[in-house]
């Protein structure tokens, strides 16, 4: 039962019953209406900022995914990217080395990578930062593909403009297979087993038995035949052209003669123990415009990689001379 509410008249000097004006009735509406919206809003408020709606969180859940994904995709990059470096090493210290074509600048390589200000346009999107750095790296793996494809064709052409050259400069082990040999020496300062002392090793000493093949390792025409007492004993020096020679030393037997062409693989002679030389061994060496340089570069056609690093390690360990 609503109660009757009373006021006090002043004038009268009595208590009488209140009388609600339209105008009241009026206020308090206007009042109630007001504390409903007011505690609306405070409650959405409360909602929005502290409670994630269901749309919320299945947006948050899809740009999660959406940088999971990116940052699967920029790993996938930088594997790209590591594979493109190596091509472009192989190219400048292989392939350019071998055609003697000048390495490709890095100014080249990079030229037109950098300054992603064209992306500026996507820093305003929801994980804007990763999908610009994104964006830039694209770009830069398609500059370098761009760069080592052209690099490739120039190096088709120098292919069929050597071939000749291709096929006369040293590329295989002078001496049997690896299984067979053993890299006794390498190139380098090594203790001279005759002199006692260190010296300078101009070539490799391939360990084998008397009479096995030696192979030449590049077309070309015998310039020297020579069966010395001491030095290098009994000895053959290949002229390949290019630049190129190759000399094969401590020979038991030669099977070739000054002025005679030879080709690549073919037997010139048998592993001997000649000359100064306290084993039986082939000394091999690359000499190049007249300096003699590493043979261990100008094995690249009949070895395998496992098998290069096998030699490698064998020439690195190896600290003392046959000869």
């Amino acid at each position: 039962m609503r109660k009757q509410k009373y006021y006090y008249n002043s004038k009268t000097l009595k208590f009488e019953k209140a009388k609600s004006t339209w105008r009241w009735k009026l206020l308090k509406g206007i009042i109630y209406a007001g504390s409903v919206v007011m505690l609306a809003i405070g409650l959405s408020l409360v909602i929005f900022n502290f409670f994630e709606t269901p749309k919320e969180k299945l947006a948050e859940r899809e740009l999660k995914d959406m940088e999971d994904e990116f940052v699967a995709l920029q790993r996938r990059i930088t594997s790209i990217e590591s594979l493109l470096g190596d091509l472009a090493k192989r190219d400048d210290n292989i392939y350019r080395v071998i055609f003697e074509a000048e390495p490709i600048s890095e100014e080249v390589r990079t030229s037109g990578i950098g300054g992603g200000n064209q992306y500026s346009n996507v820093l305003n999107l929801p994980k804007g930062k990763l999908i610009r750095s994104t964006k830039l790296k694209v770009d830069q793996l398609e500059k370098q593909i761009a760069v080592q494809s052209k690099s490739y064709e120039e190096l088709k052409k120098l292919l069929e403009e050597k071939e000749d050259m291709l096929a006369s400069i040293p590329a295989i082990q002078p001496i049997g297979e690896l299984q067979n040999v053993y890299l006794a020496s390498g190139f380098g300062t090594r203790y001279h087993p005759i002199y006692k002392t260190t010296k300078m090793h101009t070539g490799l000493d391939f360990s084998a038995p008397i009479g096995t093949e030696i192979h030449v390792s590049g077309n070309g025409t015998v310039e020297e035949v020579k069966k010395d007492r001491t030095g290098y004993g009994y000895h053959v020096t290949i002229n390949h052209d290019f630049g190129y020679k190759t000399l094969y030393a401590h020979m038991s037997e030669i099977d070739v003669v000054r002025g005679q062409k030879v080709y690549r693989g073919e037997t010139i002679g048998k592993v001997g123990n000649t000359g100064t030389s306290t084993a039986p061994h082939l000394h091999y060496e690359v000499i190049l415009n007249d300096v003699k340089i590493n043979p261990i570069h100008f094995f690249f056609n009949d070895l395998t990689p496992e098998q290069y690093e096998e030699i490698v390690e064998q020439a690195s360990l190896s600290n003392h001379s046959f000869d």
